[in-house]
């Protein structure tokens, strides 16, 4: 029987070590593990904002629609004291560039179409109004009945998203809310200046 020279043998007594050493072994699972978690935070992240986001829009707009319909009378300046309400509201997300809040009267007159009577509108993001235009027939989603002689406060609120981390999870998105109140004290058909 021959033996194998001293640099095979070697080789073969420091593989066999290798292959029973353990040494390294938290090392490489750990170097799997980080990405795979910190990945999971970002996401975590992206989605919690997201949702966040989303609750901001529907107390804004459901504060907006509320407060007005309280409202006795209103007037271009009420209306102002409105939308710097939604932006406090909206805060820390930016109302102002990011965002629009857009707040309708609809009247219905007797035996008429539900008719968008004013409208006005803050910010500088996207959307315009899903219920129309001011002067136009109003596009009232199908639960929403307005009765003869009955007007509705519609407040909607755009926020033009844009995710911070995790882009391959959520893409940007025109993000849409919106509250429709009927006024308690008085009709609120017209805005005084």
């Amino acid at each position: 029987m021959t033996r194998a020279p001293a640099p095979l043998r070697l080789l073969g007594r420091r593989l066999r070590r290798f292959r029973r050493d353990c040494r390294g072994a938290l090392a490489v699972e750990l170097a799997f593990a980080v990405p795979v978690v910190f990945g999971l935070i970002l996401c975590g992240v992206a989605v919690t904002r997201y949702v966040l986001l989303h609750q901001k829009m529907g107390r804004t707009a459901a504060t907006i629609a509320d407060l007005t319909s309280q409202a006795d009378a209103l007037s271009e300046s009420d209306v102002q004291s409105l939308f710097v309400a939604a932006k406090d509201v909206m805060s820390p997300y930016d109302l102002v560039d990011d965002g629009r809040v857009v707040m309708s009267s609809v009247y219905r007159a007797s035996g008429g179409a539900a008719t968008v009577v004013w409208q006005r509108s803050y910010g500088a993001g996207g959307g315009s109004s899903h219920f129309g235009v001011e002067g136009e027939t109003a596009t009232l989603p199908d639960d929403l009945v307005v009765r003869d002689g009955e007007d509705v406060i519609v407040a909607e609120v755009f926020y033009s998203y844009t995710p911070m981390l995790a882009a391959s999870v959520l893409s940007p998105a025109e993000l849409y809310n919106f509250a429709v109140f009927r006024p308690r004290f008085a009709a609120l058909r017209t805005i005084n200046p």
